[in-house]
């Protein structure tokens, strides 16, 4: 083979050497620390690499003062070299002979980046393989994006690396903001890392920031003012602690990356300040915790999040991020009810719901005052909470097609079967985080918005009923921020909720004890209506209220009982309906044009409608109010053991009547006035009969728990 055919052939063999000597990412395999920015662009806050380095993910371009002062410092020819600068290296040669050891490299910055990126020893081999290198990977990146690869991976002192890290660790803001003195510090800093730190080298690296300094003036980069001052700036002292904004929030955001969230940064810090007073305010009375979570409805982004209140307040469940923790729903998810039964033509926003006494299968909803009213507008039932219509309401409408809905609207915490929670499932027989249902409650005024649906809108007149917790009327007072809002408390007084609707916003607020630990008198009302009150006013204000619907029908609707008019009603009234609406029931309470309750209903509703007349003549006269047909019944015991017996209620229009009670056909008892009577039958299946004066008998079957 000839001479030449060799050495084209080496020829050859080199330039695919050097065309494929780099590795497609050179830090491929480099852990990042988890950062997350403001919607502005606004550090949040960040979590430490896995290797256990400041480090965060690259950036792709330099800010102009720290590339000026990089270059002067490190390679000012950089702009104009292939990667390697032979004068440099000449120069280093001949100050190392002259010094008789190393003190020039004549490392260019691509070299460094390089080195950077394979982590070997220095030695005389390796800077040939770096300056080969280096010549390739200026033909792939552009000298900005070389640049961003140093200062993404610079080692800045101690465990911080990147430029990004050591402008917050050592100076609390963004390389952007640095100034002239900060920037000089930072490019010199990587030629001498541990100098940073109080107690060693700090004069020398004073001396190299001067230097550069100087020779920035020089150049012509800085005027003699702005040198001045900069010799006049001290250099950083310990390492800063980073932000910690939103707290939660980043810890869950994904690991290792930039992540640009839509949360914005002013209001990010009013919320938090707005929730840590009034969560510090409850935190003598035993409610430690507390969360919030702001959502633009427009879009349908948090635009902040609080995971828990008063980060520097120590105690047991600070960790823990209870905006995203699921927690027992109290009445919270009553809304989301009565929207859908409305929208479906199970009750119009009016009808009357059962408010009385009842025992489903050993369960027995109690309105949170422990009194019953008979019967009660459902849009009222919503605004005052009452737990009972609910239930009626709920299994009207269908526990699991609610189910189902919940699940739709993005409820992941209802994990098991619909027939496990039952009727209680709008009582707070579920779990639920309040990031997934305040995102529930934003996704009703964007489905509003986009549809303007009558059903929602009659929902949202509803909730903008609800008393407030600083007892202000938006009616009397103009200054007064008009809201949707619902409360909700569990079981136990364990969590306490409030959301909040404008048009904009949607506001979620959680108060409790992060273990689950009760407390006497937390209510959603008392513990979270005013945190939620607060956060509305921080935001911008509505530029109106939502709008009624244009779509729907309109039709005449008993003024008493909120169902379709009949023709028996007294008076009927014309009300905004979803087409739905129309195949409902007509009124079944006026007959003859008397209004007329069933006798439970009655009993109850009569104490608080004195203007109510019980009717002269009716198909039915009585009622059991307790215990329903078909109950099963758990007898209350004394600390002795022995049975105290259950209390059974029966309802008759005339009070002046006298009952005869019979149980399994034996006699055991007679009432006057107030009709109820103390048993303690045995286990098993048993009726109970009851006879009035006119001899009207009415039976319950029910049957005793052993």
């Amino acid at each position: 083979m000839k001479r030449r055919h060799i050495i084209a052939i080496s020829a050859a063999a080199a330039l695919l050497v050097w065309l494929f000597c780099l590795p497609r990412d050179l830090f491929r395999g480099t852990p990042y620390s988890t950062v997350v920015e403001s919607s502005e662009g606004e550090l949040l806050g960040a979590r430490i690499a896995s290797d256990g380095q400041w480090r965060f993910p690259p950036r792709d371009t330099v800010p102009e003062r720290f590339a000026t002062a990089l270059i002067q410092f490190e390679d000012r020819q950089f702009r104009w070299h292939p990667g390697v600068n032979p004068f440099a290296i000449a120069r280093a040669l001949r100050d190392n002979a002259r010094s008789g050891h190393v003190v020039s490299g004549g490392s260019t910055i691509t070299m460094q980046v390089i080195r950077l990126s394979r982590g070997k020893e220095r030695t005389v081999w390796q800077k040939i393989v770096e300056a080969f290198l280096a010549t390739r990977l200026e033909l792939r990146h552009s000298k900005r994006k070389i640049l961003a690869l140093y200062a993404s991976n610079a080692p800045f002192g101690g465990n911080v690396v990147g430029l990004d890290a050591a402008a917050w660790r050592y100076f609390g803001r963004p390389p952007e903001d640095l100034s002239w003195a900060e920037a000089a510090t930072l490019a010199v800093l990587p030629n001498s890392p541990a100098s940073i730190h109080p107690g060693r080298d700090r004069d020398g690296l004073l001396q190299k920031r001067n230097r550069l300094l100087g020779r920035l003036l020089e150049h012509g980069d800085i005027d003699a003012d702005t040198y001045s001052e900069a010799l006049d700036e001290p250099l950083p002292g310990e390492p800063l602690p980073l932000p910690a904004y939103a707290s939660h929030y980043v810890e869950a955001a994904p690991k290792g990356v930039r992540t640009r969230s839509s949360i914005r940064f002013e209001l990010q810090r009013a919320v938090e300040e707005a929730v840590r007073r009034r969560s510090d305010d409850l935190a003598g009375s035993g409610v430690a915790d507390m969360a919030a979570v702001v959502i633009d409805n427009k879009t349908g982004k948090v635009v902040a999040f609080v995971g828990n209140s008063s980060p520097l307040r120590q105690r047991a469940g600070i960790q823990v991020n209870i905006a995203s923790a699921p927690r027992s729903t109290g009445s919270i998810l009553k809304p989301f009810l009565y929207a859908a039964a409305v929208g479906n033509g199970t009750i119009l926003p009016q009808t009357l719901l059962p408010d009385v006494p009842v025992n489903l299968g050993g369960f027995a909803p109690q309105n949170f005052d422990r009194q019953f009213y008979g019967a009660v507008p459902a849009s009222q039932a919503l605004a005052r909470s009452l737990n009972v219509p609910a239930v009626f309401l709920l299994r009207k409408y269908g526990m699991e097609r609610f189910y189902d809905d919940l699940q739709r609207m993005g409820l992941t915490t209802l994990t098991r079967p619909a027939q496990h929670y039952g009727l209680s499932l709008i009582l707070g027989g579920a779990e639920g985080r309040l990031d997934e249902i305040t995102a529930a409650y934003s996704a009703m005024v964007r489905e509003y918005s986009a549809k303007g649906s009558v059903a929602l809108w009659q929902t949202f007149e509803a909730l903008k009923e609800v008393n407030r917790p600083d007892q202000l009327d938006w009616r009397l007072i103009s200054s007064v921020r008009k809201a949707a809002w619902k409360t909700g408390t569990s079981y136990g007084f364990r969590d306490a909720w409030a959301i909040g609707m404008t048009p904009e916003y949607t506001i979620g607020v959680w108060a409790g004890n992060a273990d689950g630990a009760g407390v006497p008198g937390l209510t959603g009302a008392r513990a979270a209506g005013p945190a939620m009150f607060d956060i509305l006013n921080l935001l911008p204000e509505s530029a109106g209220w939502f709008p009624e619907p244009t779509d729907g029908i309109v039709a005449e609707v008993c003024q008493r009982s909120g169902y379709l008019a009949g023709p028996d009603c007294e008076t009927a009234v014309e009300v905004l309906l979803p087409e739905a609406s129309m195949e409902s029931e007509p009124c079944p309470y006026h007959t003859g044009g008397v209004f007329t309750l069933p006798p439970t209903m009655e009993w109850f509703y009569k104490p608080h409608h004195p203007e109510y007349t019980s009717p002269k003549a009716s198909s039915a006269v009585m009622e059991f109010i307790y215990p329903s047909s078909g109950a099963a019944l758990s007898l209350p015991r004394q600390l002795s053991g022995e049975i105290e017996g259950a209390v059974f209620r029966v309802a008759h229009r005339d009070s002046k009547t006298t009952l005869w009670w019979h149980l399994d056909g034996s006699y055991v008892g007679e009432t006057q006035h107030i009709h109820q009577l103390t048993l303690s039958p045995s286990p098993g299946a048993h009726v109970l009969t009851v006879v009035d004066d006119s001899g009207e008998t009415i039976s319950v079957r029910f049957t005793v728990k052993d």
